[in-house]
Parts: structure tokens; C-alpha cells; sequence
């Protein structure tokens, strides 16, 4: 684990982001942390702005200069900042593009330039395209189902091709399904965990895209903050400039997850146990099953997940209903 260290988190308002600064805070490092609050909220980092080993840099890795004055002294990049969600690319590709990948080679760069020691950087699970082979292995990807997905496989490119050139060493963690507390619910490209349990919360029928027998390779955000601080702090030269798998290792389906999250909700408010689920048609984009092998990430990162689905949906229940629950 990286201890005593500078270490810039782009994105970090967001949800992985700002989870991943408190954690490197506890660890006794100086954390920047760069976002133009597009998808990050203020919220997720109010309580970090009184500790002197926090700065926030309000700016944009779409502008270079933005990039160039946040690397500044730093020893390591944790960058996360990015537009997700493939509607979304599939609606507006052209800023998914800019965000994703020029951000991304602003960021590289300004870390190149101020000779950053290591690159960490998100990658995804949508990497994997129109692959049907389970578990999903590192090495075998296939063809990209959305612009989403082409602009996260370019940054893996682009991360390869500046270790080689310019000798920094970088570290892609194509993540799986991340859930957890501060996770945002609303709007039009929230992810499925916290909508569900909103809708849920509110008595409404969670609408599943499907039958609802897709699968995911959900995984919670301690086990996502466990692998981004065993990336930065690694010391192993074999664990360097390659991609990982960061997840649980195991499947479940849309069904089962809404049949969890009802079972765990019904115990704060009984209706929640009787809304009917409803279903719609398949989103463009999805694929219709993901589950990573973990096995590099354990072998070469000591990466040991905690938090089976049940466990991590309990702990982001009790988050949501004591948080959002007017």
C-alpha cells in the first residue's frame, strides 16, 4: 500500500475518486485532487477540504495547462477522471471522445513532462467488446460494442506506447461494475445499483433492461480501493505496464441483484418486498454477460477481494437509506 507519498487523483470528486482520496489520506499522503465537477459533486468532498494534506485544483483535463499545474511535484497519478456510461457515448460521442481520450493524453503528457514516477489510470470492463469467453482474461478482448468502449481500449494504447517511448510506468485497471456508497443515483446515465435501490426506496418498479438474466461481475468500492492503492504502492517491476481485472471474480444476474436489494431494503421499509419489477427492451451497447478472472491481479498485486455481492449490497443499502431517505 503507497504510504507518505504526493499523489494527484483526477476525477477525484467523483464517486471511485473521492472513496480513493480519503483512503490515500489515511495513509498519511498528500492527495490533489483535479475536477471540473461535470459528473463529480462537491458533496462526495466537503469533509476533506479542512485536512491540510488535501488541495483541490477546480479544472479540466480537456486543457493541457489544467493537467500541467496539477502534476506539479507529484510523485503518482491516479487518474479517473472520464465521461462514463456507453448511452451515453452512444448519444454524444464527440465529448466522450474528448474527455476520454485527449483528456487522457493531456494527462500523460503533463505526467511525462514533470517526470511522475507512476501512472495509474481507469480502465473497463467494456474492453472486452463482443467477446463471449468467461472468465474474461486480460489477454483476450474483442471487437468495442460503443463508442464508450473504443475510448477506454485507446487509453490502454496510448498508456503502452508511453511506457515504451517515454520509460513511465503505467498501470490500467479495467474495473467491473463498481458499486457503493456515494454512488450517484439520478439522472438519465446513473449506474444500475444506486437507481435500483432509489426506485426501490421510493416504492417505484425498477425497470431491467432484458429479461433480466444478464449477467455482471458486480464489485464493491473497498475492493476497487484495495487494488488502486496495491497499483500505486507496488513495488514489483513485473507488476508494472500491464492491464488488470478489478472485481469480485464472481457473476450474478439483474434478477438476482433487484431479489438482493429488495430482501435488503424490506427490512428498513416491508412494502419494498411486495414492487413488482417491470422489464424493458436490451440496451444498445450491452453486453449480455461479464465475470473477470482475478488471477493476475492476486498473483502479481497480492489483490484478494472482500466483499461478496451480498456483503457489498448491505453495507451500500444502509449507506443510501440513512443518506437519501427524506
Amino acid at each position: 500500500m503507497i504510504e507518505d507519498k504526493i499523489i494527484l487523483v483526477t476525477g477525484g470528486a467523483g464517486f471511485i475518486g473521492s472513496n480513493s482520496c480519503e483512503a490515500l489520506l489515511e495513509k498519511n499522503n498528500k492527495v490533489i485532487c483535479l475536477d471540473n465537477f461535470s459528473t463529480g459533486r462537491k458533496e462526495n468532498i466537503q469533509h476533506l477540504l479542512s485536512n491540510p494534506n488535501f488541495t483541490l485544483i477546480t479544472g479540466d483535463i480537456r486543457k493541457l495547462d489544467d493537467c500541467k499545474e496539477a502534476v506539479k511535484g507529484v510523485d503518482c497519478v491516479l487518474h479517473l477522471a472520464a465521461l462514463g456510461s456507453v448511452p451515453r457515448s452512444i448519444v454524444d460521442p464527440i465529448t466522450t471522445n474528448e474527455v476520454n481520450i485527449s483528456g487522457f493524453l493531456n494527462m500523460l503528457v503533463a505526467a511525462r513532462d514533470e517526470k511522475v514516477k507512476r501512472f495509474v489510470y481507469a480502465a473497463s470492463s467494456s474492453t472486452y467488446g463482443d467477446s463471449m469467453a468467461l472468465p474474461k482474461v486480460e489477454d483476450v478482448i474483442g471487437k468495442p460494442l460503443s463508442p464508450y468502449a473504443i475510448t477506454k481500449y485507446v487509453c490502454e494504447l496510448y498508456a503502452d506506447i508511453f511506457y515504451k517511448t517515454y520509460n513511465i510506468d503505467t498501470i490500467g485497471l479495467r474495473y467491473f461494475n463498481v458499486y457503493g456508497r456515494r454512488q450517484d443515483p439520478n439522472g438519465a446515465y446513473a449506474a444500475v445499483i444506486p437507481k435500483f435501490i432509489l426506485q426501490l426506496m421510493s416504492n417505484e418498479s425498477p425497470i431491467i433492461n432484458g429479461n433480466g438474466e444478464h449477467s455482471r461481475d458486480f464489485t464493491y468500492i473497498d475492493d476497487v480501493i484495495q487494488m488502486n492503492m496495491r497499483a500505486l504502492g507496488t513495488d514489483s517491476s513485473a507488476a508494472l505496464n500491464t492491464v488488470y481485472n478489478v472485481a469480485y471474480g464472481k457473476s450474478s444476474t439483474l434478477n438476482q441483484l433487484v431479489a438482493n436489494l429488495k430482501e435488503g431494503l424490506s427490512k428498513y421499509d416491508s412494502r419494498i418486498a411486495d414492487v413488482e419489477i417491470a422489464y424493458g427492451p436490451n440496451r444498445a451497447g450491452d453486453i449480455p454477460h461479464s465475470l473477470a478472472s482475478i488471477e493476475k491481479a492476486k498473483n502479481r498485486l497480492n489483490y484478494l477481494p472482500q466483499y461478496p455481492l451480498v456483503e457489498g449490497l448491505k453495507s451500500s443499502i444502509n449507506w443510501y437509506w440513512n443518506n437519501l431517505k427524506s
